[in-house]
């Protein structure tokens, strides 16, 4: 049983112990990779990222080159990255476009649904393997409901940016930028494949070293 002098020692060290857990977290996100042209040299200095993104490709059969590519066109591979703030008055930095957040930029609405189906409740955004995973779930869920081909980065990614109902009713149609965009994720997503086909047998070799990455 606790005494009466160190029973209340307890209280005050609780907030410390928050305050260094926030900082932990605060401090854990991983800087972009180096060359985030190159897929083999992105795999090379995160090897665990090569694994995840390996993971959701078994698990949701979404090709590893069309993760890459949306994650690089949302947040440049930036973990805690949100839209920057609008501006009152051309000065004032006011409220943001969406709540989009982390390296897949899942917006609050989707990242409820994803951890309340499929994900769990520690899922953060701003962890690579639980956002390469929420762009798994949400390419079969554009599979199932749009009937998108997994292959398909194109179409992909305008349902991705419209969300599957928008893409649907077409309303990427009236937008011209969007589609190019679109086709710049998709250029990429080859131009990762054609990469990744000559370090993949390399990389299925660095497993036993995972927790070593970064």
């Amino acid at each position: 049983m606790l005494s009466r002098i160190t029973r209340p020692l307890l209280f005050p060290a609780i907030p410390i112990v928050f305050v260094l857990c926030s900082l932990i977290v605060a401090c854990s996100a991983v800087p972009p990779p180096k060359k985030t042209d190159n897929i083999c040299a992105i795999f090379e200095e995160y090897n665990n990222w090569y694994w995840a993104a390996k993971d959701t490709a078994n698990r949701w059969h979404v090709p590893i080159s069309i993760q890459m590519a949306i994650i690089f066109q949302e947040s440049s591979y930036r973990a805690k990255i949100r839209p920057p703030r609008s501006k009152l008055f051309w000065f004032i930095p006011w409220t943001r476009p969406s709540s989009a957040y982390g390296y897949a930029q899942a917006s609050n609405k989707a990242w409820g649904i994803y951890k309340e189906k499929v994900g769990h409740f520690w899922s953060s955004r701003s962890n690579f393997k639980h956002a390469s995973d929420f762009i798994g779930w949400y390419v079969d869920q554009a599979h199932r409901r749009a009937h998108i081909s997994k292959n398909n980065p194109y179409s992909i990614y305008l349902a991705y940016h419209e969300g599957i109902g928008g893409y649907l009713r077409g309303t990427y149609r009236r937008k011209l930028w969007l589609m190019k965009v679109a086709r710049s994720v998709s250029l990429r997503s080859k131009h990762y494949q054609h990469q990744l086909k000559k370090c993949q047998k390399k990389l299925s070799n660095t497993r036993i070293h995972w927790w070593l990455a970064k």
